[in-house]
């Protein structure tokens, strides 16, 4: 019996341009009335989605891809942990011996040298919307980290090519945990119409499945008892370590190598209720 409910937010409840389908909030709906438990599992950050947390009435936030976990009935934070500033550094030097975009996220900011890539779509998204996060532009990212000592939740370095070789060079940090994103094809990003690949680095440990862990132990419930939806890689292990794992239609193929169901329908056409409604037998 399903008594948690966790799935990602772009790509799978929110199609390529930011919508969700009247089909996917009828099913938060009536995830809400069965009194299920419901969490959003999203590298944003809290500020980034706030209002959209209100808006789905879920009742835990996984933010940051596992950095953060909110009670958001309660407004209690179960889980925290950032990212050092001298990790961060590490990581910036090599980035800008190759002149890559970086930008950085604190609770309430985005900290970056120009809008281009991942930050830009972020901005575009959040801009007209009641989102607490502010998007700050500095002359040197890595001199407001000396400066200041930002609490840093996550750090992202992009590039329109290849990132897997600096990949490999950070990865020689033991204190680090690196996550590649392509957004390249039919994945492109819809939003600012562009393809590039970024580097999503936060501390060693941190990841959706650690966190969904943590969740189920502050739930009392088992990994028989969750369902989680994705559709990109940084999915898969909490996929792959769920009673019920789901892959929407539109999910990268690894993700859907591993789930126990792939969706007919995409997010755009309500990929996230078909799963709901097909293994939860509401009453």
């Amino acid at each position: 019996m399903i008594k948690l409910v966790a799935s990602d937010l772009d790509g799978t409840l929110f199609d390529s341009n930011h919508f969700i389908s009247q089909k996917n909030l009828n099913a938060i709906s009536d995830l809400n009335h069965s009194q299920l438990n419901f969490a959003i599992c999203t590298g944003k950050t809290y500020s980034m989605i706030k209002h959209t947390c209100d808006k789905l009435n879920a009742s835990y936030g996984i933010f940051g891809n596992g950095n953060q976990i909110v009670d958001l009935k309660s407004g209690t934070e179960i889980y925290k942990k950032l990212l050092d500033d001298q990790d961060a550094l590490f990581c910036i030097q090599f980035a800008k011996k190759e002149h890559l975009h970086i930008h950085l996220y604190t609770e309430n900011e985005v900290i970056s040298e120009s809008l281009q890539y991942l930050d830009l779509r972020n901005y575009k998204l959040h801009r007209s919307s009641n989102s607490e996060l502010s998007f700050k532009i500095v002359d040197s990212v890595e001199d407001y980290i000396s400066q200041n000592q930002p609490h840093i939740f996550k750090l992202v370095i992009s590039k329109q090519g290849n990132l897997n070789s600096l990949k490999e060079v950070l990865s020689s940090n033991s204190n680090l945990n690196i996550q590649l994103v392509r957004k390249y094809d039919k994945y492109k990003d819809f939003v600012i119409n562009k393809e590039y690949e970024y580097l999503d680095i936060m501390p060693k440990g941190i990841n959706k499945n650690h966190a969904l862990t943590i969740l189920e132990n502050y739930l009392n419930v088992t990994k028989d008892e969750v369902m989680a939806i994705g559709d990109n890689l940084n999915d898969i292990e909490m996929i792959q370590n769920s009673g019920i794992g789901i892959a929407v239609a539109n999910a990268y193929e690894e993700v859907k190598k591993v789930a126990d169901y792939t969706t007919s329908v995409s997010a755009q056409h309500g990929g996230f209720a078909e799963a709901v409604y097909k293994f939860i037998p509401f009453k």
